[in-house]
Formats: C-alpha cells, structure tokens, sequence
C-alpha cells in the first residue's frame, strides 16, 4: 500500500478512531461503501473514504440520523433548503436538552432527598418527580396569566432552598400519614401545618409573596394551575389537609 493511500479496514479504523463493527453496519447499509480485493474480498478504504467518514461523523454532530446523514453526503453546495431543514432540526434538540436539564435537575433532588432522608416512600418520590416534569407547563400557565416574573422566582430557587423544601414535604407528608383523621385543631396537627407553611412561605420569599398578595385572583383560573400539580394524598388527605391549613391562616378560629 504505496504511501499509504490505501488502508485495510483495521488500520482505517485505527486511524479515524472508528471501530471496525461500526465500518462493517456503514457498508451494510450503503452509507459508506470500500472497495473490495478482487480474490479475497476484503475492504480497501483510501483517503477518499476518510473525508466520506469524516462528513457522516459531522452530520451525525448536527444531530441527523444515518439515513438523513446518506442523502447528504452527496451535495456539493447546501442551499437555503438545508438551513430550514438545520432550524428544524435545532427546534427538536433544543426540546430534547429542555428534556435532559428536567432530568438532570430531578436526579440530583432525589440523590440529595435520599442522603438526608436514607428512605423515601414512592409514592413520595414519584410525586417530587412529576411536579419537576410539569414545571413548563407551569412556566407556561404563569407566563400567559402575567404572571411570568413570579414564576422566574420560584423556578429559579438554588439547590440548597429547594432541598430544604423537598425535606420539608417529606416530614409533613409522613406526618399527614399519622395524624390524618384527628381533628383539625389537634395541636400536633396545627404544629404539623405550620411547620410546613413556614418552609413554604420561606422558600416562595417575602418578595414573591408581596406581588401575589397583588394578583386578582378572580382574573385567572387557579384551578387550571392546582390541578397541574401532582401529590401523592387522597382525596380525603386532601381535604382534610386544606381545612387544617385553612383552620391555622385563620388564627386557630373554627
């Protein structure tokens, strides 16, 4: 192989960092086609090969699936056609990062939730990682009722603040489990709702709180928002929750 302009799939692969599998499905599938030796059959790749490769692996950088990628590599200029085709296309990574940064950001509440905690009820767990998936729609529901400088806020907590929420929730939740049922003006009950609704006014911030006191609630529907919301309680929790927490806003007056 004079010069080395030509090269067994081996030392191709070697010198692009491709792995002879992945040479192997290429010409399988048409997407990158050596010769072959005339008697034993075995692939021969030249430096032509290496600038076809190396044009897969920058569209396959953009994101573009192999097919895609192989109606390409043929085009000597791109016209604007491909620019609306990368907009596209930078549409749906652009979706698909939103998708990784949700998931990336629940991971690391619930690898903090479980090092405070060492154990977590499901039904728990499964609720904190609902609410993380819905917090676009939120943004959504916030931005097209004006409400979008609030929502910044809230969304934008550090991690330090929405752990000592998350904590917060687990310790009422488990305490809900115990006490549900006893009346509202039980004082372990009351102790229960106003240690919750302290975490809660502290991480929402006396900011925030100024500019919903603000808000006209009769001007937007609230259900539409509180029905976003998951949480891990029966109805009857619920309700019996609500009453408990209206019982305490209203100074411990029945």
């Amino acid at each position: 192989m004079t010069g080395k302009e030509q090269f067994t799939i081996g030392e191709f692969s070697a010198k692009t960092g491709i792995s002879v599998r992945t040479l192997h499905y290429y010409d399988e599938i048409g997407l990158l086609k050596p010769e072959k030796h005339a008697i034993s059959g075995h692939r021969i790749y030249k430096i032509q090969d290496i600038i076809t490769l190396q044009k897969i692996i920058s569209l396959k950088f953009l994101g573009y699936s192999l097919e895609k990628a192989a109606s390409l590599l043929d085009e000597s200029s791109f016209t604007v056609s491909l620019n609306e085709t990368l907009q596209l296309h930078l549409q749906a990574l652009e979706e698909e990062k939103e998708k990784l940064e949700l998931s990336i950001k629940a991971i690391k509440r619930i690898v903090a939730l479980l090092k405070q905690e060492d154990e977590v009820d499901s039904s728990l767990l499964f609720t904190l990682i609902q609410a993380i998936q819905i917090e676009n729609r939120q943004k959504e529901w916030m931005e097209k009722n004006q409400l979008a400088e609030i929502g910044e806020s809230l969304f934008q907590k550090s991690e330090k603040e929405t752990a000592d929420l998350d904590k917060s929730f687990i310790q009422m939740a488990k305490d809900l489990k115990e006490l549900y049922g006893r009346p509202v003006d039980d004082p372990q009950v009351q102790q229960m709702v106003a240690a919750y609704l302290q975490s809660s006014f502290a991480f929402i911030g006396e900011d925030v709180i100024e500019k919903l006191a603000e808000v006209d609630l009769e001007s937007i529907n609230i259900d539409e928002l509180e029905e976003m919301a998951p949480s891990p309680f029966t109805e009857a929790e619920e309700k019996w929750l609500h009453e408990a927490i209206i019982y305490s806003m209203a100074g411990g007056n029945s």
